[in-house]
């Protein structure tokens, strides 16, 4: 089955200020450690939907596609939307932020193949339970998707389908993300 993945790297960063995405952290941006935790040859199109040059510049570099998104005003809802298109034709669709600095390609590798075993089920990542990014979604759900306006994503889609999701546990750090100064401050203290 052909898995496409997409790379959310489009938002303004109003909680943190400005673009997060350009921040450092161990001497890499953000958009960078995104772009690296996609593990090679598990995805057959991998596509980074964002308003940021540094990120189109890096994602061609890598041999993914891009999509540059002219109105991340329009929320999250128009990034998994300008995803979708780009992604084209496949059997699901792993849809990760691009500011999850520890999460790793052996984390995404694993989300890949346990969708595999279980294609109808929406697969995410988790800790102790709790779900987080990234998640992987069967082309069934993608007319929901689509539907999705404003700055609304897939978690409406899972709580319409909670029968259908399947968590996966990793380490808490992997799902730990940097919306603010303070949040990316304190995952400095991890490195």
């Amino acid at each position: 089955m052909d898995l496409g993945c997409v790379i959310m790297a489009a938002g303004s960063g109003l909680r943190f200020g400005g673009n997060k995405l350009a921040r450092e952290l161990d001497g890499k941006p953000l958009y960078q450690r995104a772009l690296e935790a996609v593990p090679d040859h598990v995805f057959r199109t991998v596509v980074a939907v964002t308003q940021y040059d540094a990120v189109a510049a890096l994602a061609a570099e890598k041999g993914f596609q891009w999509v540059r998104n002219r109105h991340p005003d329009w929320g999250v809802s128009h990034t998994i939307q300008l995803g979708l298109a780009a992604v084209g034709d496949c059997g699901g669709v792993l849809f990760m932020t691009a500011d999850q600095p520890f999460l790793t390609s052996e984390t995404v590798a694993r989300l890949a193949a346990a969708f595999l075993e279980t294609p109808d089920q929406i697969v995410a990542a988790a800790s102790r339970g709790k779900r987080g990014n990234p998640c992987l979604f069967p082309a069934n759900l993608f007319p929901e998707l689509l539907k999705l306006e404003g700055d609304v994503g897939g978690s409406r889609v899972i709580r319409a389908h909670p029968d259908r999701l399947r968590l996966m546990e990793v380490p808490a750090i992997q799902l730990a993300d940097a919306d603010t100064p303070e949040a990316l401050e304190q995952l400095r203290q991890n490195i």
